[in-house]
């Protein structure tokens, strides 16, 4: 019996409901492979404000240093816009902690999910299956903040070194290997320095993977391609504040944002795991969140920090079974489907393993 230690941050929002969705098919998991997973409850974000009166709490770094991987919910909200320290600076800070630089975020329209997608049928007709791989501990995000006394000015400091583009061009490099061999690297560099660097940095590295076509493509002609031609994209790799903005897009093309997961990873074998969107206060509560991008995180957490390929496998067949029995979440109900809730959807998707 293999055992695996997860810390557990289910955040704020509707992230204590996906969470508790992906653990009951993880527990599906484990009861079918004969697998133990220690689950370990952390806070971070406005939970952690309220508790402990800092978004990240030493413990819950410790613990997640300790644990073999991390699966996280969401963080944030309107009820902590007043506080001094935001409910996001502890996700910034458990990125930083754990060394967690690269991001990748897979962007898939599934068959069953096609008329949710807003894009017409024939800018979909060769398919989505696009791979962004974000820089996550360095950029804009974590520059030097600058504030006039008087408030009549503010600046964040966009800034890399060689060494972080070359390491998170190489995820995307080796990413791209096992995928098209095709990656564009997207950038500003008609406009900023940090981005001349970039590219400069990336067009060197690619002479070290001959069987990759690199590309590259500035982030606003990056934007209105994977709006017209989603299909021409294999890996997109791109800076911290670019990714989070385009990884967004990918997903919305995708048809839901609620079906998305993501990996963060760093040089060691555990990562953080959690869905794409936010903690949508609005819905919180009310059996209305989609859990799918939670489970589909799980499922990643399984394959790439455990090793677990089969298992992993096992819980995106499952997935693919439930939409096609027809079930649906609010965000990606349409006319002629079973609608269901939160908890149902992720009970229906443990029972398929």
């Amino acid at each position: 019996m293999s055992e695996f230690k997860i810390a557990l941050i289910k955040g704020d929002g509707i992230g204590p409901e996906i969470v508790d969705g992906a653990v009951k098919v993880l527990d599906a998991v484990s009861a079918k492979f004969g697998h133990k997973f220690e689950y370990t409850d952390v806070y971070m974000g406005g939970c952690a404000i309220d508790k402990f009166g800092t978004p990240l709490p030493q413990e819950t770094v410790d613990i997640c240093k300790a644990s073999d991987s991390v699966l996280l919910g969401a963080v944030g909200g309107p009820k902590w816009d007043g506080c001094k320290e935001r409910p996001e600076k502890g996700l910034l800070g458990i990125r930083k902690a754990l060394g967690l630089y690269s991001n990748l975020r897979p962007s898939i329209l599934k068959p069953q999910l096609k008329e949710a997608s807003p894009l017409k049928d024939e800018k979909l007709k060769d398919g989505l299956n696009v791979m962004v791989v974000r820089e996550l501990t360095g950029g804009i995000y974590f520059g030097e903040r600058r504030n006039a006394e008087d408030g009549s000015w503010a600046s964040d400091e966009e800034k890399y070194s060689v060494e972080e583009v070359e390491r998170i061009g190489r995820i995307a490099f080796e990413t791209a290997m096992l995928r098209g061999k095709r990656v564009v690297s997207v950038d500003k560099a008609n406009v900023l320095d940090s981005s001349k660097l970039w590219r400069r940095t990336m067009t060197e590295l690619a002479k070290s993977y001959p069987e990759v076509e690199l590309t590259h493509m500035y982030v606003d002609n990056a934007a209105m391609q994977l709006a017209i031609a989603p299909a021409q994209f294999d890996v997109i790799v791109t800076s911290n504040i670019f990714g989070d903005i385009l990884s967004d897009l990918s997903s919305a093309i995708a048809g839901s944002i609620g079906m998305l997961p993501s990996a963060s990873l760093g040089a060691g074998k555990c990562g953080m795991y959690e869905p794409i969107h936010g903690s949508a206060p609005d819905i919180a509560g009310q059996d209305k969140a989609n859990p799918v991008a939670t489970i589909l995180s799980a499922a990643m957490m399984l394959e790439m920090s455990f090793g677990l390929a089969e298992e992993a496998k096992a819980i995106n067949e499952a997935v693919d079974k439930v939409l096609d029995m027809g079930y649906r979440t609010p965000d990606i109900y349409s006319e002629g489907m079973k609608m269901t809730g939160c908890a149902k959807m992720a009970e229906l998707i443990a029972e398929n393993i």
